[in-house]
């Protein structure tokens, strides 16, 4: 295939959601249908059962929660899909910000029960400032829940995004029996599966088949009759120019647990979604697909594979066509280097890759040498525009339950840092430990978990008082000038840490000649 045909037929998307909407079950769900796996797992899987592909940490199968985020590849109808699975708890966002940047498009996904909680509504916020266009996945239309109406208007209401219903519920809760597809004006009529397993469809036809009357009570199908025809003369027609402007979200009705309308949101999905696109520079101008290649590093993890201890650097490609032994410019240190060992990932599972193209994610071995945010290019110096960092809120102190593990622990703490789960402080007076921050207290659970199941070195952890961290410019304050701590981050950049926003305004004004930055300048 040409370069051209390879960019249209690919599909490169991140799911977000509210902890516990089913964003996990819902990846497991598409990668069923999309036929890249067999049987989905459960997102905590019970004794002798599969775990969610997605979530391939130890953390996140003992706890049934996402904490990192998961690149998979897979093959359907033609085209390369690119999914990122993303972590839906607060404490985490900072991932799921990071994994947005590599996206063309988002899945929205709901409870039909609850609607747009808290966390969707940053999700969106993050997803609409990137543009990126916004499909609806109202998820668990198998329980109890609220109108379909009722959450269109709430969509509309809080996002001012007009939502367009592709497929419309029939039923609910436990009289859930299918879905309408409103492009074809088929009903399917689902029967029950097995949990991992795909729907089986017992029926299938148009409103006045039969067959269809055969498995849906009168009142059933009267009340279908109705909404179809509400939705053809109330609610607007889908545009897809509308769509990504970012002034439509296409609407799906499903449960992801029993297979419900994931099949046909699939399909609808990829006709709808955007292949990759142009990508803005950080100075003006932009790079095209088509153009030489060029790539960005979004996400670090370390220990992907245990026994290697390896490092991995996920870098989404953003033009050209990429072929493995390649040579590319290092664009932050100033170097070509050649790219020998490129794999593509499936959750853990990974393949060496020979050759790849925009909007595909590549794993690169990474030897300490890539952080957030590189660029590599074979088209000379080119900068995007940055992936997303955020100054810590939450602080605390580290010991070692074994104070000979200290070279254990620093090597565990230099690597897991490296991924921005937590962001590492030396107090300037030169303490033997570090402080640690992060955005949420969650993630020092993850990092002490990791530290003693990856490391063999486990730690405790006392919380400390600060709330926030600036870094300097212009030098250290002098002593009688600031309230606060006096720290370098992990290179060597001075900072302080304060415990409320009183210390950091009076210090402020006591040394004019400083500069006091939430992110640490280049």
């Amino acid at each position: 295939m040409s370069l051209s045909e390879e960019i249209q037929r690919r599909r490169t998307f991140a799911i977000i959601s509210h902890p516990d909407a089913g964003k996990t079950t819902l990846t497991e769900k598409l990668l069923l249908y999309g036929g890249a796996i067999d049987r989905a797992g459960s997102v905590k899987a019970r004794e002798g059962g599969a775990a969610a592909h997605s979530d391939w940490m130890s953390i996140e199968q003992e706890r049934g929660i996402s904490v990192t985020s998961a690149a998979m590849q897979f093959e359907y109808r033609g085209r390369a899909i690119n999914l990122l699975d993303t972590p839906g708890h607060q404490d985490f966002s900072e991932d799921t910000y990071r994994a947005l940047t590599a996206a063309d498009s988002v899945v929205m996904l709901l409870d039909c029960a609850k609607g747009v909680e808290e966390q969707t509504k940053k999700l969106f916020r993050v997803a609409r400032e990137r543009r990126l266009p916004i499909f609806t996945f109202v998820n668990k239309l198998d329980r109890p829940g609220r109108e379909p109406v009722e959450l269109i208007d709430e969509v509309e209401e809080l996002f001012g995004l007009h939502a367009v219903p592709m497929t419309w519920p029939i039923g609910s809760g436990p009289d859930f029996k299918g879905v309408y597809v409103r492009a074809t004006g088929q009903i399917q009529v689902f029967e029950r599966a097995k949990a991992g397993q795909k729907a089986r469809v017992a029926g299938k036809g148009g409103l006045d088949d039969p067959e269809i009357a055969a498995l849906l009570t009168p009142t059933e199908l009267q009340q279908l009759k109705d909404d179809v025809e509400l939705m053809d003369h109330v609610l607007p027609t889908f545009d897809r120019e509308a769509f990504l402007r970012g002034e439509q979200s296409p609407m799906f009705f499903g449960s992801a647990v029993n297979n419900f309308g994931v099949a046909e949101f699939l399909d609808e999905f990829l006709d709808l979604a955007p292949a990759p696109g142009p990508r803005p520079l950080a100075e003006g101008g932009e790079v095209r697909a088509d153009q030489p290649f060029t790539a960005f590093v979004f996400k670090v993890q370390a220990n992907m594979n245990k026994a290697h201890r390896d490092r991995v650097a996920f870098a989404r490609i953003v033009s050209g066509h990429f072929e493995r032994g390649m040579e590319a410019l290092h664009v932050r240190g100033k170097k070509a280097i050649k790219l020998n060992y490129p794999h593509m990932f499936f959750g853990r599972e990974r393949q060496i890759v020979d050759e790849a193209y925009p909007g595909d994610i590549l794993g690169l071995i990474n030897p300490g040498l890539f952080r957030i945010g590189d660029v590599l290019s074979a088209a000379g110096p080119v900068e995007f525009h940055a992936v997303p960092r955020f100054s810590p809120e939450q602080f605390v102190s580290v010991r070692l339950a074994d104070p000979g593990a200290r070279k254990g622990f620093l090597k565990g703490l230099d690597q897991i840092a490296e991924e921005g789960v937590v962001q590492v402080f030396w107090p300037k007076g030169g303490a033997p430990m570090p402080i640690l921050g992060a955005v949420g207290r969650l993630q020092f659970e993850v990092l002490q978990h990791r530290l003693k199941d990856e490391y063999a070195c486990p730690v405790l952890l006392e919380p400390r008082g600060f709330q926030m961290a600036r870094w300097l410019e212009g030098g250290w304050p002098e002593p009688s000038r600031f309230w606060g701590e006096l720290v370098e981050d992990g290179e060597g950049r001075p900072a302080i840490l304060f415990e409320n926003d009183w210390q950091r305004r009076t210090t402020a004004e006591k040394c004019p000649d400083l500069r006091f930055l939430e992110h640490p300048s280049k």
